[in-house]
Parts: C-alpha cells; structure tokens; sequence
C-alpha cells in the first residue's frame, strides 16, 4: 500500500461500495478491519448490509501499519505487548490516522458525523470505539464485533459524545475472551451509553449471520432514512 501524510499522519483508503442505489450517499458506513487483515476483509458485509440502506456508501480502509506479527496484512497498532495500557497507548497513536481518514471521507461525499456509522471487528472494533467516543460531534452509532473497549477508566474524563454501541462476542472466541463484551457494556452503561448487545453461543473469533442481521437493524434504526429523519426502529 503506498501512504500518503496528511500533515504528520499517514492517509489512508481502501476498498469501497458505492450506493446501491446508485444514487448520491446519504450515509457513511465506515468498516475497521482486525489484526492481520486489510480492508478487504470487511467489505464484502457492505452487500449485506446494503439491502437495508441502499443510500450508504461503504469503506474499508487498510491500516496504517504493516503486521509486525504475520508475513502479510495490516494493524491499527502492535500487539506485540498486548498489555491494557499498551494496547491505550497504541489506540492513542493511531486515533489521529482514523480521524483523519473519517473526516477525508465526510469532505468526500458532504457527509456529517450525524450521517456516519463506525463498525469494527476485533482491534478494528477497538478503534471504533475509541475514536467514535471521542469524536465531536459523534457517529450515529458503534458497531463492534469480537472486541473490547480500551482504558475504561478514562473514558469519563475523555468522552466526547455518547453515540449508541452494538457489541457481538462468539462465546468460543479463543483471541477475546468473551468476558471482554459484558466488562465492556458495564463500562458503557457507567457512561450513561446506551448499549445493545449478544453473546453468541458456539461462535469463535468471528461475525455470524446473526451479527450481521443486528449490525443492520442497529444501523437502520440510527441512522438517518432517506428523508433526513431516523430511519424507523
């Protein structure tokens, strides 16, 4: 992948599907891959989750940074120490590349913030929860799948809007643990965030058919419908 900087952060894109509508994009869903992997690894769900918003434009940007734990693939930040405040620190330095991207992309189509949800899975799922919470003003909504939420201690004291989260775990998920989803949500809900989430029984480090079928309800449901207004839950 060849970087471009935007002022001292490396500027990023990836694979992307337009409207399938085919008309202009009226909401932004923005899909952050885990680690190892690239955008193109997450957006193939942008055919599911289109047949519930034909008007959004989807994307999935490659990260910044090569693997330092594969021969192939991209991080958000190394998990060669995969220690809590490590893990903070690195969501910190890769936060601004994110941002960036995001407000790229709003420039791109004459989005807001408003019209725009955040989606990861796994350290994707990280990101999105720890730049989507202190974003202002914040995206409609965080979806996360098979992940967790950095520095919950200092969330309060950062926090910059309170968006709604879905959180999806696999039960047999042998990368997160699965506590990580209720010890996330109970963090969430210390913030006065509103959180949906389900345990997967049987489902391993992964996305099913049925975190696709809430990822879209939650989507529909927050963000805004064709006429401007929030689309119907």
């Amino acid at each position: 992948m060849t970087e471009q900087t935007h002022g001292d952060f490396p500027q990023i894109d990836g694979p992307r599907a337009e409207p399938a509508s085919g008309g202009p994009a009226k909401q932004l869903v923005v899909l952050l891959h885990g680690l190892g992997a690239d955008g193109n690894d997450l957006i193939p769900l942008a055919q599911h989750l289109a047949q519930v918003l034909p008007d959004a434009a989807f994307v999935s940007p490659h990260a910044h940074q090569a693997c330092d734990m594969a021969p192939f693939g991209r991080q958000w930040f190394s998990l060669q120490d995969h220690s809590p405040e490590a893990m903070l620190r690195g969501a910190r330095a890769a936060a601004p590349v994110v941002d960036g991207f995001l407000d790229a992309e709003l420039r791109r189509y004459g989005l807001s913030m408003a019209d725009t949800a955040l989606c990861g899975f796994s350290q994707g799922g990280m990101m999105a929860l720890h730049c989507g919470l202190r974003r202002d003003p914040a995206p409609a909504v965080i979806c996360g799948f098979s992940t967790l939420l950095l520095g919950p201690e200092q969330l309060g004291e950062e926090l910059k809007g309170r968006p709604p989260v879905l959180l999806t775990h696999g039960d047999a998920d042998q990368v997160i643990p699965a506590q990580a989803m209720p010890a996330s949500e109970a963090a969430l809900k210390a913030n006065r965030i509103e959180v949906q989430s389900e345990m997967r029984e049987g489902l391993g480090h992964g996305i099913d058919e049925r975190c696709l079928q809430l990822a879209a309800q939650a989507l529909q449901r927050h963000l805004p419908g064709r006429d401007g207004a929030a689309a119907p839950g």
